[in-house]
């Protein structure tokens, strides 16, 4: 009798053992997708934090760690900058440059600045006059989001665009 009993609650202890680490394993799953679909690589490729400089026309560029090379979505963003920028010859810009909380304040300030020459070097390519095109780095002085996770971290390694006047 007694090992009947023994055995029905090892039973039972086995079953809720699973159904503990299939709801533990869903929750992770679904974090993990949402972080997904925001980040390719180490690239923000989500919205949540874009602005427009115009109706239509995206703010922001975003960058890999350490890194100032235009991704191909940032291209894109800068093309439909320069078109509007190219509709719009009495508007100037400061493209600001920025980078994530790691580093020390001199190497993130040289990476923002790059980030911001990169930008501004292809709307220069685009015909946007360099005259119009002013560059300033912020390092990691200014986030737009605040924690140490991959995913603040990806929104942080951007270039902003801005009407100057």
């Amino acid at each position: 009798m007694n090992l009947s009993k023994i055995l029905k609650n090892t039973f039972l202890v086995i079953i809720l053992s699973l159904v503990v680490t299939a709801c533990a394993t869903k929750k992770t799953t679904t974090t993990t997708e949402k972080l997904d679909s925001q980040i390719q690589g180490d690239v923000y490729v989500g919205t949540d934090t874009v602005g427009e400089l115009a109706e239509g026309v995206p703010d922001r560029v975003f960058f890999a760690t350490n890194e100032s090379i235009l991704t191909t979505k940032s291209r894109d963003t800068l093309r439909k900058q320069a078109a509007w920028l190219r509709e719009n010859s009495n508007v100037n810009v400061v493209v600001e440059g920025h980078a994530d909380e790691r580093g020390t304040r001199e190497y993130n300030l040289a990476l923002g600045e790059r980030r911001a020459n990169a930008a501004k070097d292809y709307l220069m390519t685009y015909g946007i006059s360099a005259d119009r095109i002013s560059v300033i780095s912020y390092g990691k002085e200014r986030p737009v989001a605040a924690g140490s996770t991959p995913l603040a971290w990806s929104k942080n390694r951007r270039s902003v665009t801005v009407k100057a006047n």
